[in-house]
């Protein structure tokens, strides 16, 4: 059964504006994508295109940013990262992802509040880095969004926003190129949507080229201010999405 043009289209048009706003915050393309995307598709289906389009948004800001991409930080954060994700994504099926994102959200709330008031300092150092890309790689897998957490690691470092977003795509990338064909292996995606692959490329790249340009116009500061914005949104999302499930009362 063939989905409708309409559905295609809104689809398409959650990828665009997703992409843009991911872009700029370095990260969030999936978390704000994906519950936008349940609209439209079930939620299996919704995962395996949204990681689809995470990928090639992330192969544009890289092309597009590719000057500011950390070595270091990629050896640091993205191989832990990489290798938690391979656990995250086959344990899709049995792990309550509605209480793991609540208790992220708490823990964004809390970083954002007192980061913004310049209290917390996250320490920079190699473990912390390791620590931080292994969690976030593991939540990308188990969830389909870990960009949150890694945003919290990386903003600490207070990188250049070149480097931040370069950077940061680099490692999504790698963890998306790990998880995405577990989720295909287990058959969640049915192939009469491969057909819109080829137009979420497109669409991906087009809302990449636009961030991208976006981000070199964004002074320093107001960028910083933009992704803890984008941080602390993410958690309250998270937190009513547990809220709204029920699963608390449930276990009290």
């Amino acid at each position: 059964m063939r989905y409708a043009l309409g559905v295609e289209f809104w689809f398409l048009l959650i990828a665009f504006v997703a992409e843009i706003v991911g872009t700029v915050a370095g990260f969030g393309s999936s978390t704000i994508a994906l519950p936008l995307s349940l609209f439209v598709f079930d939620f299996n289906t919704a995962l395996v295109l949204v990681a689809f389009l995470h990928i090639f948004g992330n192969f544009g800001r890289i092309a597009f940013l590719r000057r500011g991409i950390s070595g270091k930080l990629l050896l640091a954060v993205g191989v832990p990262s990489v290798s938690a994700t391979f656990l995250g994504a086959l344990l899709v099926a049995h792990v309550p992802r509605e209480i793991l994102k609540g208790i992220l959200g708490v823990f964004l709330l809390c970083y954002t509040l007192i980061s913004a008031g310049k209290v917390l300092k996250i320490k920079s150092s190699t473990a912390t880095l390791v620590v931080g890309g292994g969690i976030s790689g593991f939540l990308a897998g188990l969830i389909g969004t870990g960009g949150a957490l890694r945003g919290v690691f990386l903003n600490s470092l207070n990188l250049q926003k070149e480097t931040y977003v370069a950077t940061a795509a680099a490692i999504a990338l790698m963890v998306d190129v790990t998880r995405l064909p577990i989720y295909l292996g287990q058959g969640l995606l049915s192939s009469q949507y491969y057909s819109i692959l080829p137009i979420l490329l497109l669409v991906a790249l087009l809302a990449s080229f636009i961030g991208s340009r976006i981000v070199t116009w964004v002074p320093q500061k107001i960028f910083r201010t933009i992704v803890l914005a984008a941080l602390f949104l993410v958690g309250v999302k998270f937190i009513y999405d547990l809220v709204s499930t029920g699963i608390l009362y449930n276990l009290s």
